[in-house]
């Protein structure tokens, strides 16, 4: 029975749902009150498939809210105007007159100098 598909676990529910009245309904033509039908061992087992069902369908609802929210993440950062990210090395060179190797050298040769 297992399915990660919504439509799937509805129908599993639904099955559950009925499974249940037909338990319930048999106990009541029996003459068996509610408070030992709450402890039947059928109904307990029955409720607690229809609640893994439940379970399983919050988790594929929220799923769904997710890749939903992940696709307009996406959507709204590709209609986004692109940044330029930084400079060029040319421009930096350009600006200075001298690579950054050279400015390095440059500076460690003054604290040399100063110490």
């Amino acid at each position: 029975m297992g399915s990660k598909s919504k439509e799937a676990r509805e129908d599993q529910k639904a099955y559950w749902e009925s499974k249940l009245k037909q338990r319930l309904s048999f106990l009541a033509d029996k003459g068996i009150g509610s408070d030992k039908t709450a402890k039947d061992v059928t109904v307990r087992k029955i409720r607690a498939r229809i609640r893994e069902t439940e379970g399983r369908l919050r988790n594929i609802g929220d799923l769904e809210k997710k890749v939903e929210e992940m696709a307009r993440i996406k959507a709204d950062k590709m209609a986004a105007p692109k940044e330029k990210k930084g400079k060029n090395k040319e421009e930096t060179q350009k600006k200075s007159g001298t690579s950054k190797r050279q400015q390095k050298k440059k500076k460690e040769k003054e604290t040399k100098d100063k110490g």
